[in-house]
């Protein structure tokens, strides 16, 4: 007699038995979800976390509104706070800037604490509102003057630098300003001129240019030029020309930016800083600039 062999339940009905919770009603592929609920601990948690999130709108700044934010309840701000710290340091450095303002560049130099006050004030000045066009460390950029070296278009002793950022240069704020501007030649010289001149101005700067263009560019310098960049090319300080006759060039010195410079003419402009800041901070910064490594 043969035993017949005992068929086994499907697996699915099985697990359908056994299985207590409902699911989503979602299925992929055959798998479904069950709709567990989420453990008490993290439903406390996260109305925990609502309720707080609601007191903490009431009782601090939080919706921002048209000119502020709502104010909560505590008055907190962080910008009253800052406001505060500024004017504790304010107060207490008032002594040395009144100091500064009333010493000369003489007195500060041979003053050692104010000379370090002012030294690192005028760095804070600097690396705020001056390297923008200066450079970090002051080493300028194409059109924006290089601090570092001993070239200055006005002056790089104390008072002309104190003079230059007061005031600026050709800033129509200040009637004060540094005035002088290199004209645009296109349509005061013929092009030849303006090539021969080009071609003198590389030789006197100790550039390879060609001769003959230079030796007739000579005689268009002399009738043109000179008044402002002097006889010999070296400039003039009072008048911001600037000195032809070295290697070092705000906007070029290769053939082609000469020639730029020369067809239509350079106007830059540097903003009078006496509206920004305030006498101690424009000394300050005068002090930092000229002991950067260019000063005279």
């Amino acid at each position: 007699m043969t035993k017949e062999p005992r068929k086994a339940a499907p697996r699915k009905a099985e697990k359908k038995q056994k299985q207590k919770v409902e699911t989503t009603g979602h299925s992929w592929d055959g798998i479904e979800e069950y709709n567990n609920p989420l453990p008490r601990w993290w439903l406390w948690t996260f109305y925990a976390t609502i309720i707080w999130g609601v007191g903490y709108m009431i009782a601090y700044p939080a919706w921002p509104l048209l000119e502020r934010a709502t104010p909560g309840i505590l008055g907190f701000s962080t910008r009253s706070d800052v406001a505060e710290e500024i004017r504790r340091f304010d107060e207490m450095n008032a002594p040395l800037e009144r100091k500064l303002v009333e010493a000369s560049f003489e007195e500060v130099l041979a003053d050692e604490e104010l000379k370090s006050f002012a030294t690192h004030a005028g760095s804070a000045v600097f690396q705020t509102w001056c390297i923008q066009c200066h450079g970090s460390g002051g080493q300028g950029a194409k059109g924006y003057p290089n601090l570092l070296d001993d070239d200055w278009l006005w002056g790089g002793d104390l008072e002309s630098i104190h003079t230059t950022i007061m005031h600026g240069v050709r800033s129509e704020a200040d009637e004060e300003t540094h005035t002088g501007d290199m004209p645009a030649w296109a349509d005061v010289l013929e092009p030849e001129e303006i090539d021969s001149v080009v071609e003198y101005v590389l030789q006197i700067s100790g550039q390879e240019a060609d001769t003959g263009l230079a030796e007739a560019g000579k005689v268009v310098f002399e009738d043109n030029c000179t008044a402002c960049h002097g006889d010999d090319g070296s400039g003039d300080r009072d008048l911001g020309a600037p000195n032809l006759t070295d290697a070092i060039w705000l906007y070029g010195g290769d053939r082609e930016a000469v020639k730029e410079s020369v067809l239509k003419g350079r106007k830059g402009v540097m903003p009078n800083w006496n509206a920004r800041l305030s006498e101690a901070d424009i000394k300050a910064v005068a002090l930092y600039v000229h002991q950067l490594g260019g000063g005279e």
